[in-house]
């Protein structure tokens, strides 16, 4: 089993991270932060006859190690009660990847494991919840099975560390990827 990690945070080292990171603890895994590559927003194509146009960006990149790896953690903050733009514009481009012909894009998404981190700091276990709907219907879409979720409560940097469910969630979820490997 291997894990990739995707951090939407514009925020180095913020409540999304931390808390995923007690998540990895003693987990081998590869990381990308999403905000550190080029991805450019989708110019939707997905009825033109051609299909997409190819973009010089680091999509083709990032997609390849999702595509390598067994388990997937979206990690991002909430930000207006949604996903981050830099994990929302990698998102978007799923639909180029869902046409390209170097790609099985569902039957490869199909046999891994998602889950996702979310933290935020306006009661986020609840108004939480339609993010993690979302990306519960993104998997759905591709069939990529969605294995479970933690929100954390933190506005500032750190705040999420005496979030005590988050805390204790987190080191069942690092027992449970502990006992893959």
């Amino acid at each position: 089993m291997n894990v990739l990690v995707l951090y939407g945070s514009s925020r180095d080292n913020g409540n999304t991270e931390q808390l995923t990171q007690l998540v990895l603890e003693g987990v081998p895994h590869t990381s990308i932060r999403l905000r550190d590559k080029d991805i450019q927003s989708i110019h939707d194509q997905r009825h033109d006859p051609e299909g997409f146009s190819s973009v010089a960006d680091d999509y083709d990149e990032v997609i390849k190690a999702v595509l390598d790896h067994d388990v997937l953690i979206f990690a991002t903050p909430i930000y207006w009660y949604g996903m981050s733009g830099h994990m929302k514009n990698f998102v978007d481009r799923w639909s180029q990847s869902l046409r390209d012909k170097r790609y099985n894009f569902k039957q490869s998404m199909g046999l891994k494991q998602a889950y996702v981190m979310a933290t935020g700091g306006d009661e986020p276990r609840v108004k939480g919840l339609p993010l993690i709907q979302q990306f519960q219907y993104i998997f759905g879409f591709v069939g990529m099975p969605f294995e479970g979720y933690i929100i954390g409560e933190g506005n500032k940097p750190g705040d999420v560390l005496e979030d005590k469910r988050a805390i204790a969630d987190a080191k069942i979820l690092n027992g449970l990827l502990k006992g893959k490997q």
